[in-house]
């Protein structure tokens, strides 16, 4: 036991070495410039940030934050999933949703397929041999996936920017695929071509439906010293039946963001994060927790929400139920009906009911 341990603290002390030194070492080897273009409020010219007062975090050290009094949950290997078949296609004013795991998401409506941040891939890290490794498998097999129309990527993070994944989508299907500055970059390096738009700026996909580019609160990095050259963002898919909006991943900052997003609704759906949110000094400023996602819920007022970003890849230290538990408790000290913010099973397909009018 000894020896372990002190396997493990030599360990952890090489990390944070290594840490230190990397952005005095690393960036002409790994940094990438994936935009360039004029500066905004949310641009300096060279790096994205998130715009407007940054809220107050007490300042605390990379041991302080991993190691405090708050346990790491121990998550299983696998969790069983029954995948299932979903239609080909859902025309009209119907919606058929499924969460196909962690915030890959297949929307149907419209004669449209929606695929937001697709992730088939075992594992994310750019590397095949360490990182996140998946304990629920994808609810639809690749092979059982509808022909897709529009894919949504929220940023660059390898559990949402999948290239694998999105290779295999484009050689496929070659859908429309919107995501934020310089993403792009990145995905065409693999042949994949993509439209990339910053916050604001509108998408059209056919007669009727467009995309909206919305705010959020969060950060991109593929590599150590490559922060924030790419745009994280939120997209709102206005449809004749209403819009959706999928919020990406997202802390909730000041919560502007959700303001300015409920402007470009009404929303029939609105997919939001409510895990990887523990512990909460070091995820506050990039994850929801399940009660910030019920305050983004009451200021976008959807008919229905999905809580996604949860049970997939363990990417932080609550138990792995926590999230849809914490969720469905809150949920009913409020009052709140279970069937307004759902959390389903992987594979499991449910229908939002109309717009209220």
């Amino acid at each position: 036991m000894r020896t372990a341990l002190s396997w493990l603290g030599r360990t952890l002390l090489f990390l944070a070495v290594a840490l230190c030194f990397a952005p005095t070492v690393v960036p002409p080897f790994l940094d990438r410039v994936y935009y360039d273009g004029p500066p905004s409020d949310h641009f300096d010219g060279g790096r994205f940030f998130n715009p407007g007062p940054v809220p107050p975090a007490r300042r605390i050290s990379m041991f302080d934050r991993w190691a405090g009094s708050e346990p790491q949950a121990v998550w299983p290997d696998e969790v069983a999933v029954r995948p299932t078949v979903p239609p080909r296609r859902v025309e009209g004013g119907d919606m058929v949703v499924t969460w196909i795991g962690h915030a890959t998401v297949l929307v149907q409506t419209e004669g449209l397929n929606i695929l937001t941040d697709p992730i088939w891939s075992d594992i994310a890290s750019p590397v095949a041999f360490a990182g996140p490794r998946r304990v629920r498998q994808p609810g639809v097999r690749f092979e059982d996936l509808p022909r897709i129309d529009l894919v949504l990527v929220s940023h660059n993070h390898y559990d949402h920017l999948d290239l694998p994944t999105l290779r295999r989508l484009w050689e496929r299907d070659r859908p429309l695929i919107v995501t934020g500055l310089g993403n792009d970059t990145i995905m065409l390096g693999r042949g994949i071509e993509a439209v990339a738009r910053d916050w604001g700026e509108h998408v059209p996909v056919r007669p009727g439906i467009e995309v909206v580019m919305a705010r959020n609160y969060h950060w991109t990095s593929r590599w150590l010293t490559d922060r924030n050259r790419a745009l994280w963002s939120a997209f709102a898919v206005r449809t004749p039946s209403g819009a959706i909006f999928f919020a990406g991943d997202t802390g909730l900052g000041g919560g502007a963001w959700a303001r300015e997003a409920a402007a470009h609704g009404p929303y029939r759906l609105a997919i939001l994060p409510i895990g990887a949110y523990a512990p909460r000094a070091v995820m506050r400023s990039s994850h929801l927790n399940p009660g910030e996602a019920l305050g983004v819920f009451d200021i976008l007022r959807p008919t229905m929400a999905l809580g996604m970003h949860w049970g997939t890849f363990q990417l932080s230290w609550e138990a792995i139920d926590a999230p849809p538990r914490a969720l469905a408790a809150l949920s009913r000290a409020r009052g709140l009906p279970p069937s307004r913010f759902v959390t389903t099973e992987v594979g499991q397909s449910f229908r939002v009911p109309p717009l209220a009018r």
